[in-house]
């Protein structure tokens, strides 16, 4: 059975304006997958030209019209220009479950800004997308994104293990009309 999609939203929170990608973003893609104190925890594919920056942005569009993932510059309201991103992704095929991943320019990280583009995705993926449960996969090192998650009600579910990085440690937040009711959806 294939759930009916969400269309993409753009948001807005007190400072911050969460928007559409576009290729002209490419610049700070590429920046924000190949910088080293932005990656040092992260194992992902690096953007270190322009071709492989705008195949990832295109791939994304393409992602975000089909309904597979959301994805969002982050930017501040004052300055169009992207300083981060967050995305919700790897949504399960009964569109109950859906993994979040997020990076920041070094410049903008401990300014809250982050926590508050937070807030707002885990609003929309719960209240918009009626997802049961948002999970985020790690470094067991990364003290900044660990507290994130804990701040954001995130709880480390240790018996799960990432099959695709061992340094990774998985934490879970499920929505709170799962809990009223009792019921947690783990199947994927």
């Amino acid at each position: 059975i294939t759930m009916k999609c969400i269309p993409f939203s753009e948001l807005k929170t007190e400072r911050l304006y969460l928007r559409r990608l576009v290729e002209s973003d490419w610049e700070v893609i590429s920046y924000l997958r190949t910088d080293k104190e932005v990656n040092k925890l992260v194992k992902r594919p690096n953007a270190d030209t322009k071709d492989k920056a705008i195949d990832f942005i295109e791939k994304t569009i393409e992602g975000i019209d089909t309904g597979k993932i959301y994805y969002w510059c982050i930017s501040l309201k004052t300055r169009p220009d992207m300083i981060g991103s967050i995305c919700l992704w790897n949504i399960s095929e009964d569109r109950k479950t859906a993994e979040t991943g997020y990076d920041l320019s070094p410049e903008y990280q401990r300014k809250g800004i982050m926590q508050e583009a937070m807030q707002c995705v885990l609003d929309f993926g719960f209240k918009t997308l009626h997802l049961k449960m948002i999970e985020a996969y790690t470094h067991k090192k990364n003290e900044p994104s660990k507290n994130l998650l804990v701040r954001n009600n995130f709880i480390l579910n240790k018996k799960r293990k990432d099959r695709d990085n061992k340094d990774n440690a998985i934490y879970e937040k499920v929505s709170n009309s799962s809990i009223a009711t009792g019921r947690r959806d783990h199947q994927k």
